[in-house]
């Protein structure tokens, strides 16, 4: 079984190297007000997940440096993605709104649905 995980994850991260979006170019004072509201954001993630690799790749079309953490490589991650969201799950986008105000999104839908509202 790890055999074919190990696959299936070489070919969906060769597939979408081959076919990386272009990120939209912004005028430099938008694309600055855009990184800035980028700070707020974390997307928890596994780098072979074909869902995770889905809102990744939106990012990318977007421009949007978000914080990237994988809970698989870092315990940190790991237990920063628990203590918030209350489980273990990603894609896992951590919006921080300020005065500790913070929602967690998981569905790679809803994760994309939002960025492309916000930032397009």
């Amino acid at each position: 079984m790890r055999i074919i995980h190990f696959i299936l994850g070489s070919l969906i991260l060769s597939i979408d190297w081959l076919t990386s979006p272009k990120g939209i170019q912004r005028p430099a004072v938008k694309q600055t007000a855009v990184d800035e509201q980028c700070h707020n954001l974390t997307l928890y993630q596994y780098k072979a997940c074909p869902f995770c690799v889905k809102v990744r790749r939106t990012l990318k079309r977007l421009s949007l440096p978000v914080e990237l953490r994988d809970p698989k490589r870092s315990i940190d991650a790991k237990k920063e993605l628990i203590a918030g969201a209350g489980k273990l799950k990603v894609p896992c986008l951590k919006i921080d709104g300020g005065d500790g105000d913070v929602q967690w999104m998981f569905d790679s839908k809803e994760i994309i649905g939002y960025l492309e509202l916000r930032f397009a």
